[in-house]
């Protein structure tokens, strides 16, 4: 079996600027990439896990959101960061785009996207990690069984610790991640 890190993409690896669509407004938080490549370096899947209600909003396209994340994986390319699956629900009870309004099972707070990863690539949900920075993020992880849910505050203008959350940890950034892990799991990176 192998083990996973699940990402939320906006507020975890991208500043949240609000439905962002385009290469213009994507701009990746600090240190997350030199994250990404030790979590490789360390053998886990890395699995981005997003919710893209602004599609069923009518915000932006679904060719948008595809052609911004083309982008996104040959940029991290440059850097070794292989990315080995972006799910992403575009669908919304409330939406206004008549094929994406729905209540679906892959929005989170609900697990599809990271059940269906589970199933693709056979992941040990106890021994993998669920980042991202809301408590919809930390529901989904729980809901799909993963072993560690962490709530990042990167997402957050105020930057704030909850008082209260599900998370298992709640850290400054996904930057902050590898070393976290090492420490809790000794685990050394090849």
């Amino acid at each position: 079996m192998n083990n996973a890190i699940f990402m939320d993409r906006d507020g975890t690896i991208n500043v949240d600027k609000s439905y962002v669509h385009n290469i213009n407004n994507f701009f990746f938080i600090e240190n997350v990439i030199d994250a990404m490549i030790i979590l490789k370096k360390m053998n886990f899947f890395l699995i981005i896990v997003t919710n893209q209600s602004g599609i069923a909003r009518g915000l932006f396209t679904k060719n948008d959101f595809l052609l911004l994340t083309k982008w996104m994986i040959f940029y991290l390319k440059l850097y070794h960061v292989h990315i080995d699956a972006i799910y992403f629900c575009p669908h919304h009870s409330k939406g206004i785009v008549k094929k994406f309004k729905q209540t679906c099972l892959c929005r989170k707070p609900n697990p599809g996207m990271l059940l269906d990863a589970k199933q693709r690539f056979n992941i040990n949900m106890t021994n993998s990690y669920m980042v991202g920075d809301t408590e919809n993020d930390m529901l989904a992880g729980q809901s799909a069984g993963i072993g560690t849910n962490v709530l990042v505050c990167s997402g957050k203008e105020t930057k704030k610790r909850p008082e209260k959350s599900i998370a298992t940890w709640i850290i400054e950034s996904l930057a902050f991640l590898p070393n976290i892990i090492r420490i809790h799991k000794n685990i050394k990176i090849i």
